[in-house]
């Protein structure tokens, strides 16, 4: 009897609780499920019960134009009361699509309680009606956004600029203003060029005089040829304009809101001529010159040389590949180092591009470094130009000669005239005939035994020089050190000077990944190389530690520091870059 009455009383209690609970009622409405891209939603959340902690959804894909709007009421009929609060915001929508307005939250006597999902559908703006009785705007036309393309009609890879030009009237004031759609270039090389304190300067525009801002510039290189589109730029104002009635102050203003848009533009891309494009032309446009330069042309055996290849002027520099030198085997070439020197100002890109080859001769001889060609299409002649380097001769002083190695039989070298008969004696020594016999004499022990007393040292020799033979990681290690070291030069001369130590050391560590992975400082990003490194086998912990140590180069040029410290990020740098050598 005692567990039935227990267990009515539970069932009592959630009922009652049920009940509680049944009775919050708490909603999200609309006012529309479908509006236009240029009209405005109301979205009202509503609660029967007061509540605290309110917080709205979101709002993604809108902007709040007005609220939140508060209302209370409270009503007391026949003796029974009823409550009621609502929060109201006035929405503009950003975007077309199905957009969801997510749930609200509001806390009653501790426990949460939340609204519904909506879903609304914006389409293409509508026209709207004007209301006859409504006061008349003055200068709601003038506002005017235009996207000004420089050439309409380029070839592949001819820079066009475009200027968004933002033109108002006279009479209107601008509140606030944000941007709705980004413009899209797709297959366009784009750099946006910054307008900084835009001013605004009086103009004429369509045989009337107003105002005009630039907002925003665009280099674009075109990178397919046909017809491509540049996307609308859309922004939404919120102006102040005089309307055509007057009070006791003087002329009514009214704030209203407005979307302007660039439309699309259509750029009708060339394709470059195929009459006499040369077989190693690799996509450069513009006026260049090329050149091969080696840093000196004689060397000791050992010693190493620079070679730079560089092309200079104004075009797509960074959309092509420069020629690679062709080296005899006798001269060992390592990776370059990329230098980019490059500017893009409204008329495009201009600057150079070098590539720094570190060449180590391994014999000594004369060695030729082939002519190198370089294919360009000129704009300024519609024709394609090449230039061809000279022929340079790098000589090697001092260490070995390379064998010369007969044709038919690859173990047999030639041997120059005046050796042949070396093995001939040419003086003649007498001895005595009689002399003490050398069998069984001590010189004659001393010889015998210095051979086997020395084979313990031949052995050790030779079982270190194989060692070394079989240790290719160990070569890879010693030229990856090398190398690490040669990239760390410039940092090295800075010790001491910290802004300059800095700087050197994060620009050796950019050109070693430009050289390692083939990317560019602008494609450059912390998630980008921590995934190609990673791609390519390299250790996490050296690659998080690399990272780490490009991040503080740029915090470390501010803060206090010694040279110890200088010198211990030196050291962790070539360590770094040592093993990332040999890792990837």
């Amino acid at each position: 009897m005692q567990m039935t009455a227990m267990k009515r009383l539970l069932f009592l209690f959630l009922l009652c609780c049920q009940a509680v609970s049944a009775q919050v009622q708490f909603e999200a409405k609309a006012s529309k499920a479908k509006l236009g891209v240029n009209e405005r939603l109301t979205v009202t959340f509503t609660v029967n019960a007061d509540g605290d902690n309110f917080t709205p959804p979101a709002f993604e894909g809108f902007r709040v134009f007005s609220g939140p709007f508060q209302s209370v009421q409270q009503m007391w009929v026949n003796g029974r009361g009823s409550f009621n609060k609502s929060y109201s915001y006035v929405l503009t929508p950003l975007q077309k699509g199905t957009l969801t307005i997510r749930q609200a939250s509001i806390e009653i006597n501790g426990q949460i309680y939340k609204t519904s999902p909506i879903k609304v559908t914006i389409t293409d703006a509508i026209p709207v009606p004007k209301d006859p009785y409504a006061p008349q705007l003055i200068g709601y036309d003038d506002l005017q956004l235009v996207a000004d393309v420089s050439k309409s009609s380029p070839y592949l890879n001819e820079p066009i600029t475009v200027e968004y030009k933002l033109y108002l009237g006279y009479n209107a004031e601008i509140r606030a203003w944000h941007e709705v759609e980004k413009p899209k270039y797709n297959d366009f090389w784009s750099q946006n060029i910054d307008v900084k304190n835009p001013q605004v300067v009086e103009t004429t525009y369509n045989g009337e005089r107003t105002r005009m801002v630039v907002l925003r510039k665009t280099v674009l290189y075109p990178q397919k040829s046909g017809r491509l589109t540049i996307e609308p730029l859309s922004l939404d104002f919120d102006l102040v304009l005089p309307t055509n009635r007057r009070t006791f102050w003087g002329v009514q203003m009214q704030e209203v809101n407005k979307r302007v848009t660039t439309g699309t533009k259509v750029i009708n891309v060339k394709s470059l001529p195929e009459a006499g494009k040369p077989i190693d032309f690799t996509g450069a446009v513009g006026d260049f010159t090329f050149t091969a330069t080696p840093s000196r042309s004689t060397v000791k055996n050992g010693e190493s040389l620079d070679l730079v290849v560089k092309v200079s002027g104004k075009g797509n520099l960074k959309l092509f590949d420069l020629p690679k030198p062709v080296v005899p085997n006798a001269l060992e070439m390592y990776d370059p180092v990329h230098d980019e020197k490059v500017s893009t100002p409204l008329s495009g890109m201009t600057g150079s591009i070098a590539y720094k080859y570190t060449i180590i001769p391994q014999y000594k001889g004369n060695y030729p470094i082939k002519p190198m060609r370089f294919s360009y299409f000129d704009l300024s002649t519609g024709r394609y130009k090449t230039i061809t380097t000279t022929e340079i001769m790098i000589r090697v002083i001092g260490g070995p000669e390379q064998a010369v190695v007969a044709a038919n039989s690859p173990q047999k070298q030639t041997v120059a005239t005046s050796q042949q008969f070396q093995f001939i004696k040419r003086k003649t020594k007498l001895t005595p005939i009689r002399h003490v016999d050398f069998f069984g004499s001590g010189t004659f022990y001393s010889l015998v035994g210095i051979p086997f007393a020395l084979l313990p040292f031949f052995l050790l020799v030779m079982r270190r020089r194989e060692a070394l033979d079989r240790d290719v990681a160990g070569k890879k290690s010693r030229a990856a050190s090398q190398l690490a070291r040669r990239y760390l030069g410039q940092a090295r001369k800075q010790l001491g000077q910290k802004e300059a130590f800095y700087v050197a050391l994060e620009k050796a560590m950019h050109n070693f990944l430009k050289a390692k992975l083939h990317i560019e400082t602008s494609e450059m990003s912390k998630d980008k190389i921590r995934e190609i490194l990673l791609d390519r086998k390299a250790d996490p912990t050296t690659v998080n530690r690399f990272l780490e140590l490009m991040e503080n180069c740029d915090f470390a040029r501010y803060a206090p520091s010694t040279e110890g410290a200088m010198q211990r990020d030196y050291e962790l740098a070539a360590q770094l870059l040592t093993e990332l050598s040999k890792q990837i």
